[in-house]
């Protein structure tokens, strides 16, 4: 395969924005799409020597596999190596088990799985996981194991079959990408069969280019390629964390790469561009500053808390070139290097730091990221961030759209809600109200808005994904007409006030017994606040300066909710209240146990003391 040194050129325009965007530079908000660019390359290259080799009856699986094990797990074995001992003393004990988890992931190349079962790529979590960014490597890798096998299976149908074939599978993926990216956005952000239409991109352009020339017209060449690098600017500087992802939106720079693959050729602006030896410089070192720029972006968050000055960022992403040139120099090279690396070697390494890493991050699985250790006082408090178990939804699935059973003699409620529903669900679980009352409950997405009006988002993908769960649902409303009472609560925000009346006009159209419960928050509640305090000050009632507007801001909303609610014939009750016993704000650390764990959801004793309170409220008992 002739060496195309634009290639590297692009390589290099798909990094930058990676790590200026994560660094949190904001004229690179949509700097993500630099994974979609490195896709369409790999789908090029790969699938370039793949195609030459099948036709020359040369390709051999066993080969295709030694180079790419040479080609990506020496240097990231040993970027999760460096990590390792950085990770030991400077994780907390939550972060320390999901980077042994990480390890086991990326050994087992399934990491994409994990990312997408924890968070979503662009919340603050994910910032300060360190080995986040090796999502992209773990689909690549399962699309390196599957595509070699598919084309030696379909090659002798031929060319033309082998071509419709591969339509079919982009058009399938392509369509499931763009629902996924409206109505399940993590999964389709993460998976292989979301993303797999990209890595066509270029198996389609290397398939052309295989069996025909370059476009003759030089002029052609020119404006196709500056439309591709127009496409890929856009998508850099105007999509952002809130554009629908990958979808229909991801052919920007999908589309934008492929055409420079295609005509970016000698005497194009785009080749010369590309072709500089500074720019093709950090694309030859690329693969190596990708793996190194979260980790430590990651653990620069963990060790200095708060703001970081925009040039010590600047100095962070220039060391990741730094140790990128490193790697690339000492660690990459020399394994791609047939002659100093064996074949039987590279397996035998590529084995061994699979079970290394696998085991490595099963011990930190094993001791909770060093929980096991902790004294018993320290442990119960932190075991609550390190296994919630997704608490929040414990209780939830038993009720959801549960039918009530009009056998018998309990009063039917129906909690209506977001995440915040989920606390309500677990308090009263927690208070054995179901003994009691007969519960059902519906759950509204947070982005949709827990009100019975009109969406009324800006956005015409949360218009289509929150179209089935809003009270528009005929299920919901044939629960609402047949319950005692219907319970109502949300994350509530100001802009929910504009609407609040009008939603209550609509539910009391339905059923007039109904209850709005008001918002809650706990401040800045994080496992790092536990950290950073010596257990005797835990239990000190402690606001936190840049928490007195929160709470006074929350004070006046539930309010302001609480007056349009009983000025409706409605009932209000204060949650917040009820958690702090008659007060607007308590202490988070009540008697060896924490009543949140992110300033907003319960633990199960925050929701034992909702439970309690509510309980008494109704029954007395």
């Amino acid at each position: 395969m002739k060496y195309r040194p634009e290639i590297d050129g692009l390589r290099a325009l798909a990094v930058l924005p990676v790590i200026f965007f994560h660094a949190g530079f904001d004229f690179f908000r949509g700097g993500f799409v630099g994974v979609d660019i490195f896709f369409v390359i790999s789908g090029y290259l790969i699938t370039t020597i793949i195609i030459s080799e099948l036709a020359e009856g040369k390709f051999s699986i066993i080969n295709f596999y030694e180079r790419r094990a040479r080609r990506i797990l020496p240097a990231l074995f040993f970027v999760m190596l460096v990590c390792l001992p950085f990770s030991l003393f400077w994780l907390s004990p939550l972060y320390l088990k999901d980077f042994g988890q990480s390890l086991i992931a990326i050994s087992t190349f399934s990491s994409n799985i994990l990312f997408w079962s924890e968070s979503g790529y662009f919340e603050t979590a994910s910032e300060l996981k360190p080995l986040l960014h090796t999502w992209s490597l773990a689909l690549e890798e399962q699309y390196y194991i599957m595509f070699p096998i598919f084309l030696m299976i379909v090659w002798c149908l031929g060319i033309k079959w082998i071509l419709i074939l591969l339509t079919l599978i982009f058009i399938l993926s392509l369509g499931i990408s763009e629902w996924g990216a409206l109505y399940h956005p993590n999964a389709a952000f993460y998976s292989l069969p979301t993303r797999g239409w990209e890595l066509l991109v270029g198996v389609f352009a290397a398939f052309y280019l295989k069996y025909n020339d370059y476009l003759k017209s030089n002029s052609l060449n020119q404006l196709l390629s500056l439309i591709g690098c127009g496409m890929i600017i856009y998508s850099i500087v105007v999509f952002d964390s809130q554009t629908p992802f990958p979808g229909l939106n991801a052919l920007v720079p999908t589309i934008g790469t492929g055409l420079l693959i295609l005509s970016a050729v000698p005497n194009t602006l785009a080749h010369k561009l590309f072709s500089l030896k500074p720019i093709v410089g950090i694309g030859l070192i690329s693969y190596s500053a990708y793996l190194w720029h979260q980790p430590i972006l990651a653990f620069t968050d963990h060790v200095i808390l708060g703001e970081v000055s925009n040039l010590l960022i600047l100095f962070i992403c220039a060391s990741s070139f730094i140790l990128a040139w490193f790697s690339w120099r000492y660690v990459e090279k020399p394994f791609r290097d047939n002659s100093k690396v064996s074949r039987s070697f590279i397996f035998k390494f590529s084995f061994g730091g699979i079970i290394f890493f696998s085991l490595i991050g099963q011990w930190l699985n094993v001791i909770d990221g060093g929980l096991k250790f902790m004294p018993l006082e320290q442990k119960r408090v932190f075991s609550r961030f390190i296994n919630p178990a997704n608490y929040a939804s414990k209780h939830y699935a038993k009720i959801e759209l549960k039918e009530f059973d009009k056998t018998n003699d309990k009063r039917d409620i129906l909690i209506i809600g977001d995440s915040f529903s989920q606390d309500l669900v677990n308090a009263v679980f927690e208070a054995e109200m179901d003994e009691i009352y007969e519960f059902s409950s519906y759950y509204i997405p947070v982005k949709c808005g827990v009100l019975f009006v009109e969406n009324k988002s800006d956005r015409e993908s949360t218009k289509i994904s929150c179209k089935e769960k809003s009270f528009y649902d005929i299920n919901l409303q044939e629960l609402m007409l047949i319950a005692d009472e219907v319970w109502i609560t949300s994350e509530w925000t100001r802009t929910d006030l504009e609407y609040m009346e009008m939603s209550i006009e609509n539910i009391v159209q339905i059923n007039k017994n109904f209850t709005i419960f008001g918002s809650k928050s706990f401040g800045s509640v994080s496992q790092e606040w536990y950290e950073q305090h010596e257990v005797e000050q835990w239990s000190s009632l402690i606001v936190e300066e840049s928490d007195i507007d929160l709470y006074k801001n929350l004070f006046a909303l539930n309010s302001s909710i609480e007056n349009i609610v009983t000025s409706l014939g409605g009932n209000f009750i204060n949650t917040q209240k009820l958690v702090c016993n008659g007060e607007n704000y308590c202490q988070n650390y009540l008697e060896g146990d924490i009543i949140s764990r992110g300033g907003g959801h319960l633990t199960p004793y925050g929701a034992k003391i909702l439970g309690f309170n509510l309980k008494k409220l109704y029954t007395g008992l």
